[in-house]
């Protein structure tokens, strides 16, 4: 069975984020102590990681199982919603940690590698979104062709 090149950026969107889930959420475990907690940018950029997992199963499972439930309009504004928040959360945290001089700190360290995974990531799913984009704008707005369109 060959891939096609959404399926192979699905597979790669998905370690990408399995990875952002571990440094992000070893950032926010880090920097939460009694009574204070992690850094805005650290905790969105959790969120990131959770969310970009529900819509990439979402953009993945859903027109292969579950193809009337699947709409690429839909699927489009999704992929550009996740897109802006993980350009958004990439900068924020870049701004948030700066240019340090690590020298072996093992935090500084993750901090930088969850900046550099987070544009890895932004690029993968705005790759996906122009892709979904071309699609949509083709006239290819559903997954499920059971039903006669009138185009």
């Amino acid at each position: 069975m060959a891939l096609g090149m959404v399926t192979i950026i699905h597979i790669v969107l998905a370690c990408f984020v399995i990875i952002d889930l571990g440094i992000t959420g070893y950032l926010v475990d880090k920097t939460t102590v009694f009574g204070f907690s992690a850094p805005a940018s650290y905790a969105f950029m959790l969120f990131n990681s959770i969310w970009s997992l529900l819509i990439v199963a979402y953009l993945a499972i859903t027109p292969l199982y579950l193809a009337r439930f699947y709409h690429a309009l839909a699927a489009f504004v999704l992929l550009v919603i996740t897109t802006i928040f993980w350009f958004s959360g990439a900068i924020a945290v870049a701004a948030f940690i700066g240019v340090p001089k690590c020298y072996g700190n093992t935090f500084c360290q993750t901090a930088q590698a969850g900046v550099a995974f987070g544009f890895f990531t932004w690029a993968g799913f705005l790759a996906l979104t122009v892709l979904e984009g071309l699609s949509t704008l083709r006239g290819h707005a559903r997954a499920d062709k059971s039903t006669p369109s009138n185009v």
